[in-house]
C-alpha cells in the first residue's frame, strides 16, 4: 500500500556560511518531538516543533540578528499553503520560507536579490562575520532584542526624524562596539542609543521619538 502523505518544503539561509538549506517536511515526521534541518557547514540548524495543540512552531536562524526568531502557525496551513515567507521582525527581510518548493525556490533567489542590492556589493560572509561580532558584543542578547524592537517600531510609525522632510529620510543602523548608531543616508543626521545595560534598554521602550542631529 502506498501511503500519500501531506508534504511541504521548508528553507532557510545558514548565517555563518550563506548557504541555502533545504528539505523536504511529511506530516509522518512530525511524529517526532522535534526536527532539526541543519546546515550541511554544522554551525546552524532550524528547528520544527509539533505543538500538542496541532500547531507548528519554527525556530530560524536569522542573518542579521544574533539570535533565531520563533514563529507559530497552524499545521494545516503549514502543509497546505502555496508559499509563506517568515520575515525578521526587526529588518522586515524575510529569513525562512514554506509551501511547493518551485514557490519556495524563487522566493530564495527574490531573498538573495534584495540582500545584495540592499548591501551594495558587500558579500554575505562580512555580514557573517558583523554577526559574529555582534554575538560577542552583546552578552546579554535582551539589550539587542529592545533596541532593535523600538527602533523598527518607531521607523514603522515614522517617528525617527532627521533634517529631511518627514518621510523622506532613509535610515541605517550600525552596531557599534557601545552603542547602536542610527543615521540618515541623505542628510547625514545621526544619533547614538547605548547599549551599556539593560537598565537604559528598558528605559528605551518608552521612547516615543529618536531624533537625529
Amino acid at each position: 500500500m502506498i501511503l500519500n502523505q501531506k508534504q511541504t518544503t521548508l528553507a532557510y539561509r545558514c548565517p555563518h556560511c550563506g548557504s541555502a538549506v533545504i528539505s523536504l517536511i511529511g506530516v509522518f515526521s512530525l511524529s517526532a518531538d522535534m526536527i532539526r534541518m541543519k546546515c550541511p557547514c554544522g554551525k546552524s540548524d532550524l528547528s520544527v516543533v509539533y505543538t500538542k495543540d496541532k500547531k507548528v512552531r519554527l525556530q530560524i536562524p536569522c542573518f542579521l540578528c544574533p539570535n533565531p526568531h520563533t514563529f507559530t502557525i497552524s499545521s494545516q496551513f503549514f502543509f497546505e499553503t502555496d508559499l509563506m515567507a517568515f520575515p525578521c521582525p526587526y529588518s522586515g527581510m524575510n529569513i525562512g520560507f514554506v509551501g511547493h518548493k518551485e514557490d519556495v525556490d524563487r522566493a530564495l533567489a527574490d531573498a538573495d536579490r534584495e540582500l545584495k542590492e540592499i548591501l551594495s556589493g558587500e558579500e554575505f560572509s562580512s555580514i557573517a562575520e558583523n554577526r559574529r561580532d555582534r554575538d560577542r558584543m552583546f552578552s546579554d542578547p535582551q539589550i539587542m532584542d529592545i533596541i532593535m524592537y523600538v527602533i523598527h517600531e518607531l521607523s514603522a510609525e515614522g517617528e525617527i526624524r532627521c533634517q529631511c522632510p518627514k518621510g523622506h529620510g532613509h535610515y541605517a543602523v550600525d552596531i557599534l562596539d557601545d552603542c547602536v548608531q542610527i543615521s540618515c543616508k541623505d542628510c547625514g543626521a545621526k544619533t547614538e542609543i547605548p547599549t551599556d545595560s539593560i537598565v537604559s534598554a528598558n528605559a528605551f521602550l518608552h521612547c516615543t521619538h529618536i531624533d537625529l542631529e
